[in-house]
């Protein structure tokens, strides 16, 4: 919450909550920057709840969780909660990306080796503890696994994949999105797979994977539809998509369209609210 702004003020001005359900590798850039500069406008509150985009998904498909906005790190998510999936979404933007990075301990007994072994080597060194998120659950999962089977191909190395995928107790490796960045700081994993706003917010040291590999987040922002507070709705993801909100993105390590280059609007234009047409562009 921004200095000098409390929740109740913002209602007391007519203000109302805005309910946002997010991908948990912006945790740090909604709750210390989208957030508190949103409620500092004094129309609405944000409330923000942070999780693998899958798992939201499925959570507002099964009718678990009601929100008035949802933001994936994958656009194809929002397919699953289509017409024929609910019906709760029927556009979706594009607004910022973020490549996946190797975020370390750098007090850790594997930070030397992460820093002079190519890294797919030092990934396989006895006793490292790897974290990751689930492939099934969280789009960060499903990209480190596609990058370390393109890595086999790009390093000559056959059974790379399998062999990170499963060092150490391979099982263990997996942790919920939200939480595997205070794994790392806590020290309980010595090196994870993040995105490079993760790592930039809280000023992880991190290594930045060849171009050849370089696969991104893609997050998306719509707003659902039986939102409780459409309004609100509008207006954040106005200030999202707008100049102030890019600003504080970009600040947190994303990488968002310059200002004249207005964020790709998918699925049925038409479904767009009048307020936010001007802020978007077909695909």
């Amino acid at each position: 919450m921004a200095a000098g702004l409390l929740p109740w003020a913002a209602r007391a001005r007519g203000g109302r909550t805005v309910d946002v359900l997010y991908a948990g590798s912006l945790l740090t850039a909604m709750e210390r920057g989208i957030g508190p500069a949103f409620d500092a406008t004094g129309t609405d509150v944000f409330r923000g709840y942070a999780g693998g985009s899958g798992a939201l998904a499925n959570q507002i498909a099964a009718g678990l969780r009601r929100a008035d906005i949802y933001i994936s790190a994958d656009p194809a998510l929002n397919l699953r909660l289509g017409a024929a999936h609910g019906d709760h979404v029927r556009w979706y933007a594009l607004f910022a990306q973020s490549p996946l990075v190797l975020g370390y301990d750098p007090r850790g007994r594997f930070a030397a080796a992460l820093q002079s072994d190519p890294w797919y080597l030092a990934l396989q060194r006895p006793g490292v503890r790897i974290g990751r998120t689930d492939p099934l659950l969280d789009p960060k999962g499903a990209l480190t696994v596609k990058l370390l089977h393109q890595a086999e191909t790009y390093y000559r190395q056959p059974g790379l994949a399998d062999r990170i995928l499963h060092a150490g107790d391979g099982d263990r490796q997996v942790r919920p999105e939200e939480n595997l960045v205070g794994r790392l700081q806590s020290g309980q994993i010595d090196v994870g797979f993040f995105y490079a706003t993760e790592t930039a917010a809280l000023h992880i040291p991190a290594m930045t994977l060849p171009p050849a590999l370089a696969l991104s987040a893609r997050y998306t922002v719509t707003i659902l539809r039986d939102a409780p507070n459409p309004d609100g709705a509008e207006r954040l993801v106005a200030f999202l998509l707008g100049a102030r909100g890019r600003a504080v993105l970009a600040q947190y390590g994303l990488q968002v369209p310059g200002l004249r280059d207005a964020p790709t609007v998918m699925g049925d234009p038409a479904a767009v609210p009048p307020a936010l047409r001007s802020l978007l562009r077909p695909a």
